[in-house]
């Protein structure tokens, strides 16, 4: 299973999505087998009572006469068949209670059948941004199974088949993976049955009162289950599933399933399954995530959900997921650099000393900081192939990748030969030192300078690589805008060691030189090329909170709510204290700043006013935008006065009531340098950068008075997506 927190801003990331490695509740060891064991369960749900009845037969792979297994404690485990003898052997507290069990087969019998039942009843338990989540329940609400749940018997197997006949109260219906081949409705009943050919993880069971809708196209069955009619809102998704199917098929290979639905949960959620996604009903209900989180689940089916990662050897599928969903929807609307700009803003932001590794070593995101390591990373990895190696080799090699590993376990060695294969070429470097090296590059330009030669400049200008430690190999894109030119001259620069002389020759007097201007390279941002935001505060190790002692008794209150709120948002270290206990910021920390009647709120004027802010008792003109102090809150990103390298915070609301909202909202809109919320709700009516001043990755070159003007960068060439929708 894949498992995602949506984001509930429509320019955000859309997912911060993370697998989830669903815990099934065995043994490390694996037996490979060429078959894969086969389950034909026949169950039976009483929701009301929490309680399943079940049998299931179980066709062995390999002939094995013994056999270990685990069950959810209580459902009690037996076999009709005499000759068979299952014993149980210890009991374990995993996600959920479990027993375990030895089953001896008489000789030369494959097949067996295990009979059990009895109650399962996880309560919801509270998770990252407003989300929640079970093990597994059989409840009045509905259903929801998976293989944390331990509800039908699990061996020490890697992958299997199986199909699944299900009985339950008038009204209900029931959901899993693959295709649908039996449909009974009746006042008194409802039997479906779902048979999964293709080898799976696992085995989910989903259940509730639906109301079904439905769409084919060809091969493919569009499905909507939703537990509140909504015709209109259905419509959308089945159009929308089949489009973004549709673009799959051609850009990587044949949809590997026979239907994909929409399945409405009942409680928010963001999973996706095998050829099924469930997602909460405020989630799916928001305007902006059919077009954006949307196709990022249903991609998950070629990548996660049917080409499964080694978790072991590194979770791959993340990343290429998230750059051909997240990135690719931004390069279809043109706004590719700028997702890429985000993506290593956060690397930059949250990935500081002790928080990277690897990607062989990502598993799963269980915070920011492996969120940006192991997302970011790795889809800029996948970006840097694709600029390597070009569009059409890129596509052939994810092609061969999938064509050759459907329905297996894979590794980031997979990949490198699929691509190594296509494109002929010895790919270990790249794969070395992006996939098994900790870091990213850091870039130092300096020393540009143009001259006449002949009929045209030769621009000259150092590049460094200064970071700590090993060296990259690595291709830089760099941009030159000229005088009287509307497009600038594009380049790459292959950089083999520490330092280079880059050296361009273009035909009109070069005016600035852009290094990586479409943020195609994974780097280490400076400081200097990122806006203060949200995220630089939240990324920090170390964050001081300023409380306003002349705040009335309620406001105060509020405030102290939400310090204790940005404690749990990201810093390791949250100090929260009264203005008057403080005289000066500390250096090594963001320094948050609550109020307007901070004791500090002129020291944060003086330095928020140099991003062109202007502050009255009325409220704050950013721009062309006037925010009032009457019933907003507003957010303001800049740097500590005392550490440039340090983020400050200033948030002021005029009324207790408007703070709880930006507290839960805030780190959904990280990559902001201002925002303004409205009201009790805290609805979002303002936010935007501060434009980056001084770049260190751009030199400006004197014009013929040698007067340096800092004009515009160039137009850079039109790209193409990767792919379009059809």
């Amino acid at each position: 299973m894949t498992a995602c927190v949506i984001s509930l801003t429509r320019n955000a990331i859309f997912l911060t999505v993370f697998i989830v490695l669903s815990i099934l509740v065995i043994s490390p060891f694996r037996l490979h087998a060429a078959e894969h064991m086969q389950h034909n369960l026949t169950v039976t749900l009483d929701p009301s009572e929490h309680r399943l009845t079940a049998a299931d037969m179980i066709t062995v792979a390999n002939g094995q006469r013994k056999m270990k297994f685990v069950l959810h404690a209580g459902l009690n485990p037996s076999s009709p068949d005499p000759h068979v003898l299952i014993v149980k052997e210890a009991i374990q507290q995993m996600p959920v209670p479990v027993e375990s069990f030895s089953a001896s087969l008489p000789e030369g019998s494959r097949s067996f059948t295990i009979q059990y039942g009895g109650i399962i009843d996880h309560s919801l338990e509270s998770i990252a941004k407003g989300f929640n989540q079970s093990p597994g329940t059989i409840a009045n609400d509905g259903v929801y199974l998976a293989g944390s749940s331990a509800w039908y018997p699990q061996f020490e197997t890697d992958l299997l088949t199986y199909t699944l006949a299900v009985e339950l109260p008038a009204g209900w219906d029931a959901v899993s993976q693959g295709g649908r081949t039996v449909y009974e409705k009746t006042k008194t009943f409802t039997k479906v049955r779902w048979e999964s050919p293709q080898p799976q993880e696992e085995i989910y069971l989903v259940a509730s009162r639906f109301t079904e809708y439905e769409k084919t196209s060809g091969r493919l069955t569009s499905m909507v289950y939703l537990r509140t009619p909504d015709e209109d809102l259905a419509a959308r998704y089945l159009a929308a599933t089949i489009r973004y199917i549709d673009m799959y098929d051609h850009l990587i290979g044949p949809y590997p399933y026979k239907k994909f639905a929409l399945v409405e949960n009942f409680w928010e959620t963001g999973y996706g399954m095998p050829s099924f996604t469930l997602l909460g009903p405020k989630v799916l209900r928001l305007p902006f995530i059919i077009n954006t989180s949307y196709p990022h689940e249903i991609l998950h089916n070629w990548w996660g959900n049917s080409v499964y990662p080694v978790f072991e050897k590194g979770n791959w599928s993340e990343g290429i997921t998230a750059y051909l969903a997240d990135h690719m929807m931004k390069e279809q609307e043109g706004a590719g650099a700028e997702y890429r700009f985000s993506t290593l803003q956060k690397y930059a932001d949250y990935v500081l000393s002790g928080r990277d590794f690897p990607l062989i070593k990502f598993t799963s995101r269980h915070n920011p900081a492996t969120e940006a390591a192991g997302y970011g990373k790795s889809l800029m990895f996948f970006h840097m192939l694709r600029q390597k190696l070009g569009d059409m080799t890129f596509i052939a090699a994810i092609q061969d990748f999938y064509k050759n590993n459907k329905f297996r376990f894979a590794t980031f060695d997979d990949i490198r030969k699929s691509f190594e294969t296509v494109s002929r070429k010895d790919l270990t470097h790249e794969f070395s030192q992006w996939v098994a090296r900790t870091g990213a590059p850091v870039l130092r330009l300096g020393n540009a300078k143009a001259e006449r030669r002949g009929h045209g400049y030769v621009l000259t200008a150092l590049l460094e690589q200064v970071q700590p430690g090993e060296l990259y190999r690595i291709s830089v894109p760099v941009a030159v805008t000229m005088e009287g030119r509307e497009r600038a001259f594009q380049s790459v620069v292959e950089m083999q060691g520490k330092k280079i002389e880059i050296s361009v020759t273009v035909p009109e007097r070069p005016l600035r030189l852009d290094i990586d201007p479409e943020f195609d390279l994974f780097r280490r941002l400076d400081r200097a090329e990122i806006p203060p935001a949200v995220t630089h505060a939240l990324g920090a190790k170390k964050m001081l909170v300023l409380l306003p002692s002349r705040a009335g008794k309620e406001l105060l209150e509020a405030y102290a709510a939400f310090a204790g709120a940005l404690s749990k948002s990201g810093p390791d270290e949250v100090d929260i204290k009264l203005d008057s206990e403080v005289k000066k910021f500390p250096s090594g920390h963001a320094v948050t700043i609550l109020g307007w009647e901070n004791l500090f709120f002129e020291k944060a004027v003086q330095e928020l006013t140099g991003y062109g802010m202007a502050f009255s008792k009325q409220g704050v003109t950013v721009g062309e935008s006037q925010i009032a102090r009457k019933n907003h809150a507003v957010v303001l990103a800049g740097r500590n006065p005392e550490d440039k390298d340090m983020a400050m915070l200033f948030i002021a609301a005029d009324r207790p009531q408007c703070l709880p909202g930006v507290a839960v909202k805030l780190p959904h809109y990280h990559k902001y340098s201002y925002l303004a919320f409205e009201g009790d709700e805290s609805q979002n009516v303002a936010k935007g950068s501060w434009p980056v001043m001084n770049s260190p990755m751009t030199s400006f070159l004197p014009l013929k008075d040698n007067v340096i003007s800092h004009v515009a960068m160039g137009a850079l060439a039109p790209r193409k997506a990767l792919a379009a929708l059809p």
